[in-house]
C-alpha cells in the first residue's frame, strides 16, 4: 500500500501543530499521529529540508523560527461542520466574554472559506439549536471564565467575593487557580485559598465578583489532574440497594456522581452497589427521589439517615 498520501497529511498536519503551539514535543506529536518517535524525526528532517526553518532543543522539542507563517490554510467540510457544534456549545457552555471572543474566531474562519463551503456551513447552523439550562455564572460575575484563564496564563492571583450553599454571607479571599473543569452540568475551578491555606473547589455560578490582582503566585502548583486525583482518595463507603428496572434509566445520568461501581439483577430487579463518599447527605437525598422503587441492603446507617430525613419532612407538613 503507498503510504505517500498519508505521510504527506501527516507532515502538513505537524507543521500546522508547530505554528500553533511555542513548543512542540516529539512524544505529543508522536501520540496524535499513533507512530513512531522515528517517524516523527524522519518527518520534522523532511520539513527542515523544505525550508521550513524549525530549531530543536533535545529534552524540551521543536519550534518554529519566529516570523515564519504558513498562507491560509483551506478547511475541510468536516472540518467546517465542527465548527459549528463547537460554536454552539460556546454559546451554551461559556461566559459572554469568551463567547464574544469565539464568535470574533468564527468570523475570521468562515473568512477563508470556499463559497460553496460557506453555503454548506450556512445550511447547517441554521438548523443546530442548544436549548436554555440553568445559569453557569452569577449574573455579577459574567465573564468569569475569561478572568480565570487570563490569571493561570499570566500566574496572578485573583480577589474572589464567594458564597457557599451554607454560607449567609459573602466571603473574599485570595486564590491562586490552578485549573478550570467541568463536571455534572456546573464550571468548576480549583484553586490554592490563601484564606484557608489549602487547595479548594469552587462553582462558578456561586461566585459573586472575580477580579485579577496584582499579585502572583506564591506556589509552583501542580498539574491540575493531580488534585483532582487526589480528591479520589476520600474515604468512601459502601452501599448496595435493590431497584426496580422502572427506574433503572433515570438513574444511569447520575450515578457515577455517587460513586457506581456495578449492577446485577436479582429476582427481576438490579442490585446496585456504589462506594459513596457522602452516605449520610448526597446519597440519602439522592436515593430519596426514587426511594419508593428502592430497597436499601447496606449500610444500616443509610436506612435511619433516610428515616430521620422522613420524619423531618413529616414534621414540616403536619
Amino acid at each position: 500500500m503507498d503510504e505517500s498520501p498519508k505521510r504527506f497529511d501527516r507532515i502538513v498536519a505537524i507543521l500546522i501543530q508547530l505554528q500553533s503551539k511555542k513548543i512542540v514535543k516529539a512524544q505529543e506529536l508522536a501520540d496524535r499521529f499513533d507512530c513512531s518517535l522515528r517517524t516523527i524525526y524522519r518527518d520534522i528532517r523532511t520539513l527542515e529540508a523544505s525550508g521550513v526553518p524549525i530549531y530543536s532543543e533535545a529534552g524540551v522539542g521543536y519550534a518554529l523560527m519566529d516570523g515564519y507563517r504558513l498562507p491560509p490554510v483551506m478547511f475541510t467540510r468536516e472540518e467546517v461542520s465542527s465548527f459549528i457544534a463547537a460554536e454552539k456549545l460556546m454559546q451554551k457552555f461559556t461566559d459572554p466574554s469568551l463567547g464574544a471572543h469565539y464568535t470574533s474566531a468564527m468570523y475570521k474562519l468562515k473568512s477563508v472559506l470556499r463559497g460553496t463551503d460557506k453555503d454548506w456551513l450556512s445550511n447547517i447552523e441554521s438548523k443546530i439549536l442548544m436549548q436554555s439550562q440553568e445559569p453557569l455564572f452569577h449574573d455579577s460575575s459574567p465573564n468569569t471564565l475569561a478572568v480565570l484563564f487570563e490569571s493561570i496564563a499570566e500566574k496572578k492571583q485573583i480577589l474572589l467575593s464567594y458564597k457557599t450553599i451554607e454560607a449567609q454571607e459573602v466571603s473574599k479571599r485570595n486564590i491562586e487557580p490552578v485549573g478550570v473543569f467541568h463536571d455534572h452540568n456546573n464550571w468548576y475551578f480549583l484553586g490554592y485559598c490563601h484564606l484557608r491555606k489549602d487547595y479548594r473547589q469552587f462553582r462558578t455560578d456561586r461566585i459573586q465578583g472575580i477580579q485579577k490582582t496584582d499579585l502572583t503566585f506564591t506556589i509552583e502548583h501542580d498539574s491540575l489532574e493531580t488534585y483532582l486525583v487526589k480528591s479520589e482518595t476520600i474515604p468512601t463507603t459502601k452501599v448496595r440497594i435493590l431497584v426496580s428496572k422502572k427506574i433503572l434509566n433515570h438513574l444511569r445520568h447520575e450515578q457515577k456522581y455517587h460513586g457506581y461501581v456495578s449492577e446485577r439483577e436479582v429476582d427481576g430487579q438490579i442490585e446496585m452497589t456504589f462506594m459513596s463518599r457522602n452516605v449520610h447527605e448526597h446519597f440519602s437525598r439522592w436515593l430519596l427521589m426514587f426511594g419508593d422503587y428502592a430497597t436499601i441492603l447496606e449500610p444500616e446507617s443509610l436506612k435511619t439517615r433516610v428515616l430521620e430525613l422522613i420524619e423531618a419532612y413529616k414534621k414540616r407538613l403536619s
